[in-house]
């Protein structure tokens, strides 16, 4: 069974590709066991994420636990996977259109049974460690940013660097921008915060339940759901290291981002490579 379907991991693959900076042999006799090629080391990266598990658990005989985390920390320190999670939120912004006019922020919280840099306390489990998705959208739901911080950490202290993460890809935004948040962001600070960044909101007042599908709140909460259903790399995050951690979620939110290109492409766009039913 493939992590992901070939429609979307084959254009996927192929941007990434192009990103990875070339390889010098730097044996000093030029005798080397045989490079495992790159395309392997990445199907084994996106099933770690899929199914998640440590790097033992994908090793085979085609592909070692240490070779997978040496190439990772290769492509990491070339930028690649920020460099792939920017370039399929431009391309997807140039075919369909991204809606941010309406922007949502919200946090999700993931087990963090090896603890790390960004681990901490969590309120929802026993106090076991974990850590928390600061998540910012558009209006459908397409995932733009990311802040990691620990479990015990309030939502609202990172509500301007997930905001601060429009102005990374470069995007067009629009002269208004209306902000949904759910009721753990009502407070002062947070509207001097919007009012002082130009921003609109809309806030579920506390105390007061609102159902989701009566705000503009559900297109997070749906992608969050895209996160945890299909990545167990969000349900119990074994990385310590945020710079990991981060890649790793560059990583995914390309994945997903790309299957709502595809998607949402198949009635208006023609490709050679285009799905014959509508994904």
């Amino acid at each position: 069974m493939p992590a992901v379907e070939a429609w979307a991991i084959e254009p996927l693959w192929v941007q990434f590709e192009a990103l990875l900076p070339p390889h010098l042999e730097t044996h000093p006799w030029g005798c080397h066991n045989p490079r495992i090629p790159d395309r392997i080391v990445f199907d084994k990266l996106v099933a770690k994420l899929v199914f998640g598990g440590s790097y033992a658990k994908h090793a085979d005989q085609s592909c070692s636990a240490t070779t997978m985390r040496t190439r990772r920390n290769e492509w990491i320190a070339a930028g690649v996977f920020a460099g792939l999670e920017q370039i399929v939120l431009e391309t997807y912004d140039r075919v369909v259109g991204l809606d941010l006019a309406d922007i949502t922020v919200d946090g999700q919280i993931t087990k963090a049974p090896c603890g790390g840099e960004v681990a901490g306390k969590s309120p929802i489990d026993r106090g076991k460690l974990g850590i928390k998705w600061s998540r910012m959208t558009d209006g459908r739901g397409i995932p733009l940013g990311c802040v990691v911080t620990g479990a015990n950490r309030h939502d609202s202290p990172f509500l301007r660097p997930t905001l601060e993460k429009l102005g990374r890809f470069e995007l067009a935004l629009p002269e208004q921008i209306t902000v949904h948040l759910d009721a753990g962001y009502d407070s002062t600070v947070t509207r001097k915060l919007l009012t002082d960044l130009g921003c609109e909101w809309r806030i579920q007042p506390k105390g007061v339940v609102i159902p989701i599908n009566h705000t503009r709140r559900w297109a997070v909460e749906r992608t969050n759901s895209w996160y945890s259903r299909g990545f167990n790399f969000t349900l119990s995050c074994t990385e310590r290291r945020a710079v990991v951690i981060n890649a790793l979620l560059a990583l995914m939110t390309a994945i997903i981002v790309i299957r709502r290109l595809v998607r949402e492409a198949w009635t208006s766009q023609r490709w050679d490579t285009r799905p014959a039913r509508p994904p």
